[in-house]
């Protein structure tokens, strides 16, 4: 998952981005909301984490733009126990879900994989294919039984393609979900990543192809 955090709480959001960086997720993170709300003009995620008060620009604001734009991209706002009008405002403005602060990371951590698996039409944590069953929330996959022992990266890349079945996604398309604007991956590193978990998915129904010049795609055999 791609995320982008958008909170100006230097001790609050190293804790948010340790929690979903050790759960194998690729985040971003911008303190101010005008700098945010610049960024989302040509930067996409596959979710927003996004504070209320914000400096620069006000979270609700920033949302409002998002959604004038037609962006979809879910987003996950934060706010303090007593500031109702703020849910209020942002869910009315386009929110998918809220958590209050003080933030319990379990529930932050569940509620950003609902959302994700909304936006891609899939109700469970689960993603059975045969016998190929991953596991979103304890981040494993197991073929037969058997442990696929995925690496981080692999974990962000099937991810990715699960939440993009039967669509061509480009080499630039999967770096952007599994990097953060920290690394300077190459496209030769995305294509070593695609071929790792390719094969270790041999012998399950999930077939990540190659498209000659376009890029992947990830469909399921029946």
């Amino acid at each position: 998952m791609r995320m982008l955090l958008i909170e100006d709480n230097d001790e609050l959001a190293e804790m948010v981005m340790d929690r979903f960086l050790a759960e194998g997720h690729a985040i971003d993170r911008e303190a101010d909301g005008a700098m945010a709300d610049a960024l989302l003009v040509h930067s996409h995620f596959d979710l927003l984490i996004l504070d209320i008060n914000l400096p620069g620009l006000q979270g609700t604001e920033v949302l409002r733009r998002l959604r004038a734009r037609g962006d979809r991209t879910p987003v996950l706002i934060l706010t303090a126990r007593s500031e109702i009008d703020d849910r209020i405002s942002g869910l009315d403005l386009g929110a998918d879900d809220y958590v209050v602060k003080p933030i319990d990371f379990r529930e932050l951590a569940a509620r950003a994989r609902a959302l994700v698996r909304r936006r891609s039409g899939q109700a469970a944590n689960q993603f059975i294919a045969g016998g190929l069953v991953y596991d979103r929330a304890a981040k494993c996959a197991t073929l037969n039984g058997v442990d696929l022992q995925l690496r981080s990266r692999d974990v962000q890349l099937l991810e990715a393609f699960l939440g993009s079945l039967g669509r061509v996604l480009s080499k630039e398309e999967v770096a952007d979900r599994l990097y953060t604007f920290e690394e300077t991956p190459t496209l030769n590193a995305v294509e070593q990543a695609v071929v790792r978990l390719r094969r270790k998915l041999e012998g399950s129904p999930l077939r990540l192809r190659t498209i000659r010049g376009l890029g992947y795609i990830a469909d399921v055999r029946d």
